[in-house]
């Protein structure tokens, strides 16, 4: 059994226009850094079509990543895109590595003791430095990753998610309640898919999309898709945002997404993890998908709304 066979058997294959919709980084540099630097290795059809998986897309971000820390393209080794974990040993500032790497060690140790008021410290201080989408990106998606590994191990347990979800949740809250509305910039509404109770990646995009220049009209979790057309339209809304940690249900996307498009002549967006994983059927709605990256999703947003003006 050849690459190919082995891996379609066993994983979800994309497209390379797909992956350069969901990723941001166009055909012909994925081409490169697989020609030139060796970093990424699709899977082949006989045609000589490259395929992609997840686990490519994750180790795109990462260069994607990498990159807007300031490292070369020529910097990057592969042992670099295998764990979030792995530290930027090419960057020239390994003081701010260094923050970041004991940063997510603090938190982690906070949530094992219970102890909001050093979560609150640490994120804090995190802020103080950083903008959102980075603290995001360096601190809160890596921290994740740590806790998720915990967790299915055992060595976490299931009070130590409620604890940290909770306090994240109502930090992030916090944080888009008190920002400085803004007068201008383009109107978005965001929601959560039917059946999505988990708000934070909303929240995260909500604040960044909010230090990018956006107005945001939030609707949070679990949001009735058959009501989104109308609020938008009242309020002017310049495009509809829509966010999935999960594979939604067929009929959420076949059913509900097609008849919201089809109502509307707002654009539609769908973000997270929903989006990777069912993207070209939300494509075929009308929609587009955009991927899991805050900021690369940002300027798929920003280039698209610029074209319409």
């Amino acid at each position: 059994m050849d690459q190919e066979q082995a891996t379609a058997q066993s994983e979800k294959l994309y497209t390379i226009g797909t992956v350069a919709q969901l990723t941001g980084v166009s055909p012909i540099t994925l081409r490169a850094w697989e020609r030139r630097y060796d970093l990424i290795e699709p899977v082949r059809k006989d045609s000589g079509h490259r395929l992609y998986t997840r686990k490519h897309i994750d180790q795109i971000n990462r260069i994607t990543s990498l990159t807007s820390q300031g490292i070369r393209i020529s910097q990057i080794r592969p042992e670099m895109l295998k764990s979030p974990e792995v530290t930027e040993e090419a960057s020239d500032s390994p003081r701010q590595r260094d923050h970041w790497d004991e940063a997510r060690e603090s938190m982690v140790a906070a949530i094992v003791d219970f102890d909001e008021d050093r979560l609150e410290v640490v994120y804090n201080d995190a802020l103080a430095i950083a903008p959102i989408e980075e603290v995001t990106r360096r601190l809160i998606t890596p921290l994740l990753r740590v806790l998720g590994t915990r967790w299915a191990s055992g060595e976490g347990s299931v009070a130590e998610e409620h604890f940290f979800s909770f306090f994240l949740r109502n930090r992030l809250g916090a944080q888009f309640h008190h920002r400085t509305r803004r007068q201008d910039g383009a109107l978005l509404l965001v929601a959560c898919l039917p059946g999505e109770m988990h708000e934070i990646a909303l929240q995260i995009f909500a604040l960044a999309a909010h230090n990018q220049g956006f107005r945001i009209l939030s609707l949070g979790a679990s949001m009735p898709l058959s009501e989104v057309a109308y609020v938008a339209g009242k309020k002017g809304c310049e495009a509809i945002v829509l966010s999935g940690s999960m594979e939604p249900d067929t009929k959420v996307i076949e059913n509900d997404l097609a008849e919201l498009v089809a109502s509307t002549e707002i654009p539609v967006f769908v973000g997270g993890q929903s989006s990777v994983a069912v993207c070209e059927a939300i494509n075929r709605t009308g929609a587009t998908a955009l991927g899991q990256e805050i900021l690369a999703g940002l300027n798929r947003l920003k280039a698209y709304l610029a074209e319409e003006k």
